[in-house]
């Protein structure tokens, strides 16, 4: 893993990543704002630019703005919010609320409850729609020949490079002291990448088993194949605090720590 700086990058609304610009083709961007945070995708290759791009990009959109109307828990109306108060039945949701809330409880019992989508008594499936969601929008985008995409959202991202002699996408990984500078240059070919940390949000971040907030980490960067996981694990792993990089690696989990005193350890490379 390089640690070579990386350009700044306008700030994201959690201590997360963004795509550097790779060289290689001309790279098509794109941005909306949806489910409270900023969705950014970078296309290069065959269709970057091209119609067949510009509609994949809203059929993704389309499927984010989709889930936020049924899982924001910050909708009075949405589904989850609903459920949540009791006004509708689990039957009576869409099918997806269920698979969703399944995933959830798989990512409690495998974490040691480590990850819980009851958070301070509520219903709060957000730490397992973000990275479900984003799979799902990245699928017509997957569609498109002979193009690399990276879809990111709130720095989150999944990547594929379809060209094996282009580059790979350069991520820089923020400074959770000092989120306008970089710390670390990770390259990702195919695959996902999430991140937790504190640095934009607070102390949102707790072991559901105790309430205690992680005091040892800046932030903690996982590798996977599935974002959904890489989003679970990154949460998962802060919440572990010191035993983060043993913890994740057992996972067969790679990636990156930042230690509250910036140090930076890379595990399961």
């Amino acid at each position: 893993m390089t640690t070579t700086p990386a350009p700044q990058h306008s700030h994201q609304p959690f201590s997360q990543p963004a795509p550097v610009t790779p060289a290689g083709p001309p790279t098509w961007r794109a941005s909306e704002q949806v489910m409270g945070m900023p969705i950014s995708l970078a296309l290069r290759g065959r269709e970057a630019g091209t119609e067949a791009g510009h509609q994949a990009w809203r059929e993704a959109v389309h499927e984010l703005r989709w889930a936020d109307q049924v899982f924001s828990t910050w909708k009075a109306d949405s589904w989850i919010s609903r459920l949540d108060r009791r006004e509708v039945t689990l039957a009576e949701c869409p099918a997806e609320v269920a698979d969703v809330l399944d995933l959830g409880e798989r990512a409690r019992v495998s974490t040691g409850g480590r990850f819980d989508v009851q958070r301070f008594g509520r219903l709060d499936p957000t730490g397992v729609v973000k990275g479900w969601a984003v799979e799902r929008a990245v699928r017509p985008l997957l569609e498109l020949a002979d193009t690399d995409l990276c879809l990111s959202a709130g720095g989150d991202m999944v990547c594929r490079v379809r060209d094996p002699q282009r580059p790979g996408w350069r991520i820089g990984i923020e400074d959770p002291a000092d989120p306008s500078r970089v710390k670390v240059v990770l390259t990702l070919r195919d695959g996902a990448l999430a991140t937790s940390g504190l640095s934009r949000r607070g102390a949102h971040l707790v072991d559901p088993r105790t309430g205690a907030v992680p005091a040892s980490l800046g932030s903690v960067t996982v590798v996977a194949e599935s974002l959904t996981w890489a989003d679970i694990d990154a949460t998962a792993g802060f919440v572990a605090d010191a035993a983060a990089p043993a913890w994740l690696t057992e996972r067969d989990r790679r990636g990156v720590v930042i230690w509250r005193d910036g140090t930076v350890e890379p595990y399961g490379c």
